[in-house]
């Protein structure tokens, strides 16, 4: 007797990383120049609260302090399934895990006048907690408002070319 030829179908691959939370702010306020990715040091309930997605890295920067890098001022909240048991406070410094050849790298950008070092998006990468950090100028409001200037532009030359091609 003869085996069918049964083709599985294939599993669902996951990405190679899942995004958590992002700062969109960060394009629109700094010219982005070199990424970098680093690991958090976090707490064990701080990454089931992560896993809820309940993150918000809109307002932190990256300081560095005798040749460590920290990550200030990201909200993290508490686990919901903890109540009372541990009180962590939400905004508290946390440290990132980078290279020193990186973290040198880092200093030496970020020490020019107008640049700083912000978080672009916190995501999950083979389990661990990255963030994806960058070094950005800061733009002035001339600049942001040439941006949003090319942005109405292109959205308005995608509309028109769509509407041609209708007919």
């Amino acid at each position: 007797m003869k085996k069918k030829d049964v083709k599985s179908e294939p599993k669902p691959v996951k990405s190679a990383f899942e995004v958590i939370s992002e700062n969109r702010k960060a394009h629109y306020n700094y010219f982005i120049r070199d990424k970098f990715e680093a690991g958090v040091g976090l707490l064990g309930c701080e990454v089931k609260s992560i896993r809820e997605r309940r993150v918000n890295i809109k307002d932190s920067y990256v300081r560095i302090v005798r040749d460590e890098a920290f990550l200030i001022n990201c909200h993290i909240s508490p686990y919901s399934k903890i109540q009372g048991y541990q009180e962590i406070d939400p905004i508290r410094t946390r440290k990132l895990l980078l290279k020193r050849a990186e973290i040198n790298k880092l200093m030496g950008l970020a020490a020019r006048k107008g640049f700083t070092i912000v978080p672009l998006r916190l995501y999950f990468k083979k389990g661990f907690v990255k963030v994806e950090i960058a070094v950005g100028e800061g733009k002035k409001q001339y600049d942001k408002r040439a941006d949003i200037k090319q942005r109405i532009q292109t959205r308005e030359t995608l509309a028109a070319v769509k509407r041609a091609t209708r007919k």
